[in-house]
């Protein structure tokens, strides 16, 4: 009896410590959250004047068994005419001024009010648990001055998580803190972001994770101790011009999730014309990290970058790699860089 209930006291003591480390690591991390922050926001839905299709891949402390490893695709388009075929608040045929050139600030206009919609398909492994996030996107833009843009968005969608019992070892065949059958879960999921932009900066508040869904792999209520908690989320950059034709954009995100502290992210970013660029990034008691980057013509973009481990992770990590693949559909003017979204 004694042995019966000190496991059932090892077993809570378990859940608890595994349910304070998944609030830090509920959603994945992203070291090029510049290049697509709509994973982030949903406010920017609909930002440009194309189809935004995104994909992207990240391997993260590489050579530590069962790492996280997390994968996505995204895609995101303007609703309505008069925006998505030109107006004189809208991209000039062939694409108008490169936004890396400082004489952009000139010819740049607020958006014509209009709506945005898409979505986003996350799959995130970790050790022996994986998800699956599936949401929609709404966002309404609307020019508040000639120059200045605000964006309201919401998400929903649902997410699947999975528990992988094969990789947990136990010290006996049953245990209650772990039900056979009960090791996969589907909760709703609901989301919401401001997204403040003009030519010369942005800043984003967000937050995922806004259910606050109570999570538990057993059908005893006593080992019922996961939740998942929201996510918030701050970005903001500012693009100074170095030249005629280079841009460099500090930028930074801040993401709180309770209890765990505050994560800091801050990224530099030097643009040349609507070519290539190249960055770097720092992840407060984390990495540090090397961006680069390219537009190909009209149609794709690509950027890869590397996390140099700074915590105590280094001696098994490898460090972490981060690659994602951006296509311009329905480029009717034929941008070769994004306008409003840099």
């Amino acid at each position: 009896m004694i042995f019966y209930f000190m496991k059932r006291i090892c077993s809570i003591i378990l859940v608890i410590l595994c349910s304070q480390m998944l609030y830090a690591q509920q959603r994945p991390q992203y070291t090029q959250y510049i290049f697509n922050n709509y994973i982030l926001n949903p406010a920017i839905s609909g930002i440009e004047n194309y189809i935004d299709v995104k994909a992207g891949y990240r391997n993260q402390w590489e050579g530590l068994t069962d790492a996280p490893v997390t994968s996505y695709v995204s895609l995101h388009a303007p609703l309505g005419k008069k925006f998505t075929y030109g107006s004189a608040t809208s991209v000039a045929e062939g694409g108008g001024d490169n936004p890396m050139n400082r004489s952009y600030l000139q010819t740049y206009r607020a958006s014509e009010p209009h709506h945005g919609v898409g979505f986003h398909i996350v799959s995130d492994k970790t050790g022996p648990i994986s998800r699956t996030d599936v949401n929609l996107t709404y966002a309404y833009h609307l020019g508040i001055t000639e120059s200045l843009n605000l964006a309201v968005g919401v998400a929903a969608g649902v997410s699947r998580i999975n528990l992988d019992v094969s990789k947990i070892t136990l010290e006996e065949e049953f245990d209650p803190a772990i039900i056979s059958g009960a090791n996969s879960k589907t909760q709703p999921d609901l989301g919401a972001g401001v997204w403040l932009y003009g030519p010369r900066y942005f800043a984003g508040v967000s937050a995922q994770q806004l259910l606050g869904r109570p999570l538990s792999f057993s059908d005893d209520a006593s080992y019922d101790q996961g939740k998942l908690v929201p996510h918030m989320f701050f970005t903001a950059g500012y693009k100074f011009y170095l030249g005629d034709d280079i841009a460099a954009i500090p930028s930074t995100m801040i993401k709180y999730v309770s209890p765990a502290p505050a994560s800091i992210d801050v990224n530099m970013k030097v643009a040349f014309r609507d070519k290539f660029w190249l960055g770097g990034s720092y992840r407060k008691d984390d990495s540090f990290a090397a961006l680069a980057g390219f537009n190909l013509g009209s149609f794709l973009n690509l950027s890869y970058s590397y996390d140099f481990t700074t915590s105590n992770l280094r001696s098994v990590s490898n460090g972490t790699h981060e690659i994602v693949l951006g296509i311009f559909l329905n480029n009717r003017y034929k941008v070769s860089c994004p306008q409003r979204n840099w």
